[in-house]
């Protein structure tokens, strides 16, 4: 991965839909001209729907209609854009896995390791996990670990794509609304930019039913763009530089003992 000094990122804080059709025309629309990388929340290409619904006839192939959509509007806004779909996933109960899509300046692919069976949810009813398999994707020269929603939570996957060289850490989600959970996701998501001295980009899905407050924090904890949680899209410039002085400031992962 070569060296990078900046990028720009813009984060999609938009609720999707059940129809599939009219989130994917949502990509074209929303995705701004003047980034670098545009991230979209959670399975955008079609909501979860009630809890305990079917998701097997909304899955697809990487490279179905989400997919070739997504690489055609990453290819005109000459960006990399991420978005999370659901991905048929050969299971013999049919559940897809919940995947995110890298497209145009990068490629790749990450599958969800840890399904939400919490807070009255179980995931896993409707969905499959992810091998354990951490994604780092080289986007603009910026080594980027991929997570999605629930694995916020797990501090450890975190560590791990740093360990493989993640400098940014993008997170789509759906983080459903209920007491605490806005505070639980602004805590997390700085806890996790703190004790790893790495950017994170966290896209989510906007009110009633998601909390929205997308965030762009720095690798102090610093919170350089946040939405408030209806339809918005916040941007932010990320420096190498301020990431070198973190570490220089908190060198936490070289005196880590464990």
């Amino acid at each position: 991965m070569t060296t990078w000094n900046s990028l720009r990122i813009s984060l999609v804080q938009q609720a999707s839909g059940l129809e599939p059709d009219a989130n994917r025309s949502l990509l074209a629309e929303l995705t701004p001209s003047d980034s670098d990388l545009v991230v979209f929340p959670e399975v955008f290409a079609r909501d979860f729907g009630k809890p305990g619904s079917d998701l097997s006839p909304f899955a697809e192939s990487v490279d179905g209609a989400f997919g070739t959509e997504l690489t055609r509007v990453a290819k005109k806004r000459g960006a990399t854009v991420v978005a999370g779909m659901l991905e048929a996933s050969g299971d013999p109960d049919g559940r897809p896995f919940n995947t995110l899509l890298v497209r145009g300046g990068a490629e790749g692919a990450y599958r969800k390791i840890h399904l939400y069976d919490s807070f009255g949810y179980k995931e896993s009813d409707a969905l499959v996990a992810g091998a354990v398999e951490p994604v780092v994707v080289d986007i603009d020269g910026v080594p980027t670990g991929l997570m999605t929603c629930y694995d916020l939570r797990f501090p450890e996957l975190a560590r791990s794509l740093v360990d493989q060289g993640a400098e940014l850490i993008v997170l789509p989600a759906a983080w459903v609304a209920g007491p605490r959970k806005v505070d639980h996701w602004r805590t997390l998501v700085r806890a996790r930019a703190i004790e790893n001295t790495v950017f994170i980009a966290a896209a989510a899905q906007s009110a009633p039913r998601y909390c929205g407050h997308s965030m762009i924090v720095d690798p102090l904890g610093d919170v350089l763009a946040e939405a408030g949680d209806g339809d918005e899209v916040v941007s932010a410039t990320i420096d190498r530089a301020v990431l070198e002085e973190a570490r220089r400031t908190n060198p936490s992962l070289v005196n880590r003992r464990m």
